[in-house]
């Protein structure tokens, strides 16, 4: 088994110049989707999320930063952040990337939204996805889409210094606490942080109609004690998607082997 170098590159769309990077590997290709105020610099600094597994055995592994997060460029229009133009660019990026061969694709909360999206847009580009830590959606959609206009009310009245002091104040996560990880701080360019969070308070997953027509091997990775990521919509996302398979992460171990673990499904 051998790591592989990284190839960076950008593809500019509207409003975005969309940054991300390729192993190089082999197989069928593996896309990775971040969550929100997260990329792929945020991710490797928190730890938690450890996708070297997978580039460890060689498979091929693009991951890319979502418009206005890390390295990608965005403008202050909350409606570009919403999950169906968040799937828009995932599609683009997979006509780039992976133009002739459908391609296994994970996301991690917001990017699970946006699979879901890309997912019923174009079915025929996806072979096999897993959804880690699913966020609120449908019934729960609307407390949560308070709390991200609360934040851009607070960053737009008072500046970035405030919501990081807000966000240290709150109790760390018990499984994050439990692995001795901190939560990674996010990766947005300050002056959009609260078109971003307008973004996300206005968007929703498909409706279950539409979920329930996903054909693909489906693998749903939600983990405990987590309010902005309830295990009641992964398995209510299992309940409609007819070829799925639910492990709830209990504790730090199974975080660690979130990377081998989506390797597996996708072999």
């Amino acid at each position: 088994m051998t790591r592989q170098m990284r190839r960076a590159g950008t593809l500019d769309l509207d409003g975005t110049s969309l940054s991300y990077d390729d192993n190089a590997g082999t197989g069928p290709t593996i896309v990775g989707a971040h969550g929100l105020t997260m990329s792929r610099a945020a991710e490797d600094a928190g730890g938690y999320f450890d996708w070297s597994a997978i580039t460890t055995a060689g498979r091929r592994l693009v991951r890319y930063d979502a418009r206005g997060h890390g390295r990608s460029t965005g403008r202050p229009a909350p409606a570009d952040y919403g999950w169906p133009r968040l799937a828009d660019d995932l599609l683009a990026l997979l006509d780039t990337v992976s133009p002739d061969e459908p391609v296994d694709a994970f996301g991690v909360s917001m990017g699970v939204g946006t699979i879901l999206h890309a997912v019923i847009k174009r079915p025929d580009r996806f072979r096999r996805l897993a959804l880690v830590i699913p966020p609120t959606a449908w019934e729960t959609r609307a407390a949560q889409a308070v709390t991200y206009q609360q934040i851009a009310a607070l960053v737009r009245e008072h500046g970035v210094a405030a919501l990081a002091a807000s966000s240290a104040s709150l109790p760390p996560l018990p499984i994050l606490e439990a692995g001795g990880w901190n939560p990674a701080a996010p990766d947005i360019d300050e002056s959009i942080i609260a078109d971003v969070m307008l973004g996300a308070s206005d968007t929703d997953f498909p409706t279950p109609e539409a979920i329930s027509t996903i054909q693909q091997p489906v693998l749903l990775r939600p983990w405990t004690g987590d309010p902005s990521h309830p295990v009641a919509t992964a398995e209510r996302l299992h309940e409609l998607l007819p070829d799925s398979v639910l492990e709830i992460q209990r504790t730090p171990d199974d975080v660690r082997a979130l990377g081998a673990r989506i390797l597996t499904a996708f072999s």
